[in-house]
């Protein structure tokens, strides 16, 4: 006999059964909502401010006026940005010694 109801999301066992509107996980007892979406997993990539994803080696133009913080240094919009590298958390762009969002961002 199969069953239709999907793994238990906190120990990923699949002895579970639905109870009114909830599955119910049978050997944790985890509870969760049947009409819950899975949702895909966020992908590592970074993305411009056009939702473009981006890699080591491009080339960026900034939407946006940036003031560089310890300097009285600003960089323009259209500013090109050339072979750029791809970095982790919030300012995940490195660029000519700048750490940069890519929010402020378009790809060339």
């Amino acid at each position: 006999m199969t069953t239709n109801t999907p793994a238990c999301p906190q120990c990923s066992l699949e002895e579970t059964h639905l109870e009114g509107g909830q599955y119910v996980c049978d050997t944790c007892g985890y509870e969760w909502p049947a009409d819950a979406v899975e949702t895909p997993a966020e992908d590592d990539s970074v993305r411009d401010a056009n939702g473009v994803a981006l890699a080591d080696g491009d080339t960026v133009v900034l939407v946006k006026d940036l003031k560089v913080k310890g300097s009285s240094t600003t960089l323009k919009v259209g500013t090109k940005i050339k072979n750029i590298r791809l970095r982790g958390g919030d300012h995940a762009v490195e660029a000519g010694g700048y750490m940069l969002k890519a929010d402020f961002l378009r790809k060339a």
